[in-house]
């Protein structure tokens, strides 16, 4: 099966409605660690980023493109680079094409990952969106479906409750940090999964 620019643009308002659904409980997440307002910074990034998608014309990079600015007009906070980053190199990734085999959708999460990792020059184990993402990519690389991507992603976000943040707002509370789950690696996950969802239904 083939995944198309309708698709892509899909999965999209999928981000936009996930991030609307679960804006409030990122806000909490974030409240106890960060400035509380995570959430509100991704239901909006992904609302211009749908938006931007959906008024696009062209080719899945130039969709991908068109989603990483909306993104990034809408959310100066640190999540706005770095996800404007990873839709870029996502872009580069589907390249300048119509569709592309489902399939490769493993080569979105890794290439969304390498923009993360770069732009944010964080690693792993940093309680950071890199740890839901990372092993989603791992996994991805590595062929596995779209169920065990979706569960790497998960299991990377609930690992950060035993880490203590080196980077980022919370590195300021150190070993307060300790004991919850970083927001971003919670929405990352939730990203991940919609996108392991168009990896089945397509």
């Amino acid at each position: 099966m083939d995944f198309t620019t309708g698709d892509l643009k899909a999965l999209f308002g999928a981000f936009a409605e996930r991030m609307a659904t679960e804006r409030d409980r990122l806000c909490a997440l974030d409240g106890v660690i960060g400035d509380a307002d995570h959430g509100i910074a991704m239901e909006h990034g992904m609302k211009a980023a749908a938006e931007a998608a959906q008024a696009a014309e062209g080719t899945l990079q130039d969709i991908f493109n068109a989603a990483a600015k909306g993104f990034l007009n809408a959310v100066g906070a640190s999540s706005g680079p770095l996800y404007a980053t990873a839709l870029l190199r996502a872009g580069k990734a589907a390249g300048p094409r119509a569709s592309m085999p489902t399939g490769e959708l493993r080569t979105i999460i890794a290439a969304m990952r390498d923009g993360i990792a770069q732009r944010g020059k964080a690693e792993p184990g940093q309680k950071t969106m890199l740890d839901a993402w990372g092993p989603a990519a791992d996994a991805a690389v590595n062929g596995h479906n779209a169920d065990a991507i979706a569960a790497a992603a998960r299991r990377g976000t609930e690992a950060t409750r035993d880490m203590i943040a080196t980077v980022g707002r919370a590195a300021r509370l150190g070993e307060r940090s300790l004991g919850h789950p970083d927001p971003g690696s919670v929405s990352a996950a939730m990203l991940v999964e919609e996108i392991c969802k168009a990896m089945k239904i397509a």
